[in-house]
């Protein structure tokens, strides 16, 4: 899979990046100031250059400097301990080295030819082609729900009004509700088409210390809940359990995700047999017997 190329060069990195065997330059410059050094091997300046870089902030780029450094240092110990307490087969690190070369070349160059070619333009009807080719795949580990929910000051002359409107389904009614949220409300959610992990939307309130979701679930619409200083209200308007399917709406982007890394995979392998074909054509290698 395309992850696990990504995963294959990025322990290539850390390996070739550790061990400094390879390396461009052949001679040191003497203005290449010296950062670090573990007997006769040296860490320069240039080495850490890209850290600089990549990072915009100075406070990020020199805490990342600092622990690029100690695992520099780390590293090049434990080879040299490594060097002191076994006999060590030149040619054999020396080849697996050769094919993390290799493998780090071939993947810059896929990568490369597959960002230029990708489209992450995914349409509503292959979204819902694949949700419902593998609807099963996305089983719930955990409860969701449409809900309307508002913290409010126990004493708030308003909660009576609240309490009415919670418990109407005219849309005129929501749309005050949702303008008294706004005014009054320490906290709420008022998205009547959002999905939202149950687990995320009672945080912090008394909720949290109900053991049994399902059954609390399957017997209010309205949930009225208070703590010392706070009323909190949760209108559920749907739910899924654990184990159930969730909505197309929950699982969309996790879909089209999916969807472009596929992608990816598929212009990877095809990059992978056009080469092969092309040189096949051109006599560009042979197999014996």
């Amino acid at each position: 899979m395309w992850w696990n190329r990504i995963l294959v060069g990025s322990i290539c990195i850390a390996i070739l990046s550790s061990c400094d065997l390879f390396k461009i330059k052949t001679e040191e410059d003497p203005e290449d100031a010296i950062v670090a050094s573990v007997g006769k091997i040296n860490l320069h300046a240039s080495d850490i250059d890209f850290i600089k870089k990549d990072n915009q902030s100075e406070l990020d780029s020199a805490e990342l400097v600092n622990r690029y450094i100690q695992s520099w240092i780390k590293k090049q110990l434990m080879i040299k301990e490594a060097s002191k307490n076994m006999t060590l087969d030149e040619a054999e690190i020396n080849r697996k080295l050769l094919d993390y070369r290799y493998a780090l070349i071939v993947y810059e160059f896929e990568k490369a030819h597959v960002e230029k070619v990708l489209d992450r333009n995914v349409s509503l009807d292959e979204i819902e082609g694949y949700y419902n080719k593998h609807k099963e795949n996305f089983a719930l580990k955990e409860i969701i729900v449409r809900t309307n929910f508002l913290k409010l000051e126990k004493a708030l002359p308003q909660k009576r009004q609240i309490e009415r409107l919670l418990n109407s389904n005219r849309e005129n009614d929501q749309m005050e509700l949702k303008d008294l949220a706004i005014r009054y409300a320490n906290n709420y959610f008022i998205e009547d088409s959002t999905w939202i992990k149950f687990d995320d939307i009672i945080l912090n309130t008394p909720l949290v210390q109900n053991t049994n979701h399902v059954q609390l679930l399957k017997n209010n619409r309205i949930i009225n809940v208070d703590d010392d200083t706070y009323s909190y209200y949760f209108k559920i308007l749907e739910y899924r359990l654990q184990d159930q399917v969730p909505p197309l709406e929950f699982v969309r982007d996790e879909i089209s995700k999916i969807i472009v890394n596929k992608r990816r995979v598929e212009h990877a392998e095809k990059l992978q047999r056009e080469v092969y074909n092309k040189a096949l054509e051109n006599n560009e290698f042979r197999i014996y017997d």
